[in-house]
């Protein structure tokens, strides 16, 4: 089938850049975005390109060249899906807080939704691509809800999950590592695989688009994530084992890397793994290890998460123990608020739980970040004081505060604690010599006042 016009439901951190890199390159498809987020669409159609929703570089100019001419943000979710051929669904999928599997499995509610909306609004054919990061077997359930359509029109579900990196998603897009569909072996199953191959193949080479069967995509998403998220772990857990016995972490670190069968990519010493993806896709693998009564294969994967929690908690608690030693003010300032550089996404960054846990020790918190908005990151302290159970919103308010330029916290007496690697920190070097700066992120040059792990 030769797709004309897609819709992409959900205009989030997946929706939005992958959509406009499609339109990009592909000027002869008409892409529309939607959201039920009205507030969200409206940031997308906004005329100053710096309040798009999501940061990425290079995004803004992709949204210049094809928005409202191939791409289109909208809240008309019936209307884009009657009229497509193709339909994404990148909606988001948290991890369930109550119910069967609360904590670990993914809540696929928007999921489900998406597809009762397609399956009551289709006129015609569709081939429905999930592009969320979903449990294994997911796919079974939309085609269990669009089959139960009163229009009895055909569905085809393909697994194409997204391999992005945020800060790189953009040229991770343009230069994939791998695109990979999944689809059912069946002739029309074929055929709907080759229809998103063909979009792809505009700017992918044909090498790196891998087809597989609907189960292994869905899978693989899973299996990558945890697998990059277990290399981290491992990293900082040496960290700890080097710090008691003198060796050096960077030092061991690359040695490690220089092995070929390893390499040195994500054996980079941290806070702490954060985004939107790691922690919920390992615990979703950890719900579906248990499901199927793979209890010795759950609880290793877990092992990865409570080694990551551990290691905020051991950073937090190396502050701590350095400011009663030394008998300083505990009035700390935080650098970096997003989990990464180069993105204004802050889900699951490891700030938020070495901020709050330094909170619940009495400390003042100042914190800057050049692209997280003050309402962000206290929606992000709240929350997981909501989680905690133990929210104190005096507290809170009283104790962090939100800085709109580092220049204030480059002068202060604060001790500096850079938790995200901003290139603009870089330049914390130039600092006075007595100006104490815990560097979690290994940005710095090295000096007698800059702590590591």
């Amino acid at each position: 089938m030769k797709i004309n016009k897609i819709c992409c439901i959900g205009a989030g951190y997946v929706g939005g850049p992958t959509m406009a890199v499609i339109a990009l390159k592909c000027p002869e498809i008409k892409v529309t975005v939607v959201d039920i987020d009205s507030d969200k669409i409206d940031l997308w159609n906004s005329d100053d390109l710096n309040q798009l929703p999501v940061y990425e570089p290079g995004l803004n100019d992709i949204i210049k060249q094809t928005r409202n001419k191939n791409l289109f943000f909208s809240e008309n979710i019936e209307r884009a899906i009657d009229e497509s051929e193709m339909i994404f669904m990148a909606v988001n999928t948290p991890t369930k807080l109550t119910g069967r599997g609360a904590g670990m499995a993914s809540d696929l509610t928007y999921v489900e939704n998406s597809a009762k909306t397609i399956a009551s609004v289709a006129n015609s054919h569709k081939i429905v691509v999930e592009k969320s990061t979903l449990p294994v077997r997911t796919a079974e359930k939309i085609k269990e809800i669009l089959s139960a359509s009163k229009n009895k029109f055909t569905f085809e579900v393909l697994s194409n999950p997204e391999f992005l990196a945020e800060g790189t998603a953009i040229q991770d897009l343009f230069k994939s590592d791998r695109v990979l569909i999944g689809g059912e072996s069946t002739k029309n199953g074929q055929e709907a695989v080759q229809s998103l191959v063909e979009i792809y193949k505009r700017w992918v080479p044909h090498n790196k688009i891998l087809t597989v069967n609907v189960w292994s995509a869905e899978l693989s998403k899973l299996a990558s994530n945890a697998m990059l998220a277990q290399r981290i772990s491992s990293i900082n857990a040496l960290s700890a084992l080097c710090e008691v016995t003198g060796a050096k972490i960077d030092e061991v670190s690359n040695a490690i890397g220089h092995d070929h069968r390893i390499g040195h990519k994500f054996l980079k010493v941290s806070p702490g793994f954060g985004g939107s993806c790691f922690k919920k896709d390992i615990l979703n693998l950890v719900y579906l290890c248990q499901f199927y009564g793979l209890n010795e294969v759950a609880e290793f994967w877990l092992q990865v998460v409570k080694i990551n929690n551990f290691q905020r908690e051991r950073l937090a608690q190396k502050i701590d123990n350095y400011v009663s030693e030394k008998k300083l003010s505990k009035e700390i300032a935080i650098l970096g608020w997003a989990f990464k550089k180069d993105t204004n996404d802050s889900r699951e960054s490891s700030s938020i739980y070495i901020a709050y846990n330094l909170l619940e020790k009495g400390y003042k918190v100042n914190v800057y970040d050049p692209k997280v908005s003050k309402i962000r990151i206290m929606k992000d302290i709240n929350q997981l004081g909501n989680l905690k159970k133990n929210v104190n919103a005096d507290l809170i308010s009283e104790n962090i505060i939100i800085h709109k330029s580092i220049t204030d916290l480059q002068n202060s007496s604060y001790v500096l604690i850079v938790l995200t690697e901003w290139d603009e920190f870089k330049d914390l070097n130039d600092l006075k010599e007595d100006k104490i700066i815990f560097d979690f992120r290994n940005i710095l040059e090295e000096k007698e006042n800059i702590y590591r792990l």
